[in-house]
């Protein structure tokens, strides 16, 4: 183990704020997940999904919109259904902070 201090993040008052920080902070943040990866302080997958209630579904897409998916999945290095569930789940979140704002 190391003797660095680890890395704390603090909380944001706006996702502007969230995203300067991390960009800041940005070799900070990939050395704490070296770290964290040499210390066996991650999940694995099989781990995750364990925590992680989930249930399949079958969704038709434009095959365009799969092919497009699959690019840029492969950009960043992961699944194209990964990607897929990740952008599912930003526009989600995303819609429910809207829907929470004009209930105000």
């Amino acid at each position: 183990m190391t003797n660095t201090k680890p890395l704390i993040i603090p909380s944001f008052k706006s996702e502007d704020e969230e995203a300067n920080w991390l960009d800041r902070h940005k070799r900070l943040l990939e050395a704490e997940m070296m770290r964290a990866v040499k210390e066996g302080r991650t999940l694995t997958r099989k781990q995750f999904l364990a925590r992680v209630k989930s249930r399949p579904v079958t969704i038709r897409l434009a095959t365009r919109d799969i092919d497009t998916a699959r690019e840029l999945a492969a950009e960043k290095g992961i699944g194209y259904q990964t990607y897929i569930k990740l952008l599912l789940h930003e526009a989600l979140q995303k819609e429910l902070r809207a829907n929470h704002r004009n209930e105000r």
